[in-house]
């Protein structure tokens, strides 16, 4: 059996297990509001406030495709405001990082626990996304097209939330300035850096706010 294979069987349990009821999501939702008051906090304007609110009820709205024009025609909303919030306009995501790292440590990170680094892909067909190119997945066992990121995760015994991820941009990009700029990829930094790189570069940065005793990772086929 493929690796591909193997991983649509073992997915169709996972989905089965995050089956929530109606009735449970109802009575959470009230509480978004209260989980979002300190990732909203830094955009300082009522408008984007509200925006982040309506994208973030529409990943639980009932749209056949989540994408933003359909969150925004579901909330009654005019979908450019929210599209401009979401996909141009200048917002600094270093304030949430940070918040996540937080809200991550403080029930969960434990002295024996450990931070892992591991390559994640999604699948694009279009070629101008930024870093989307021919590339090796772990989770297919190939080459394909697509983006791959790096991810940080927090594991102990009390549970594996994510911390940070940061897109990998391969080699290729890195010397297409034009390409770079209409994929909206920041000006610094766009250098070379492989994927073991990118880990060993979020470690420090998120590892001193997290008690942990040790770091993993793992890149493609084993290597390094």
């Amino acid at each position: 059996m493929g690796m591909e294979a193997r991983y649509v069987t073992r997915k169709q349990p996972w989905l089965e297990a995050c089956q929530v009821a109606p009735a449970i999501v109802d009575q959470v939702m009230p509480r978004v509001a209260t989980f979002l008051a300190p990732f909203v906090a830094p955009f300082c304007r009522q408008a984007p406030d509200q925006h982040a609110h309506t994208s973030v009820w529409g990943l639980r709205a009932d749209v056949a495709r989540q994408h933003v024009a359909a969150i925004a025609e579901r909330g009654g909303h005019d979908r450019l405001p929210l599209q401009r919030v979401i996909g141009w306009a200048r917002w600094e995501d270093a304030p949430w990082r940070q918040e996540v790292t937080r809200q991550v440590a403080e029930p969960w990170g434990h002295a024996d626990g450990v931070l892992g680094c591991a390559p994640a892909g999604c699948p694009t067909s279009g070629p101008a996304s930024g870093g989307v190119a021919r590339q090796w997945w772990g989770r297919l066992g190939q080459v394909d097209h697509g983006h791959v990121a790096v991810a940080l995760g927090d594991v102990s015994g009390a549970g594996h939330p994510l911390v940070d991820m940061r897109l990998s941009v391969p080699h290729a990009w890195t010397t297409a300035k034009a390409r770079l700029a209409n994929a909206g990829v920041p000006a610094t930094p766009r250098g070379s850096r492989s994927r073991p790189q990118l880990a060993l570069a979020r470690v420090p940065a998120r590892g001193p706010q997290l008690p942990q005793g040790w770091s993993a990772g793992e890149d493609a086929m084993g290597r390094p």
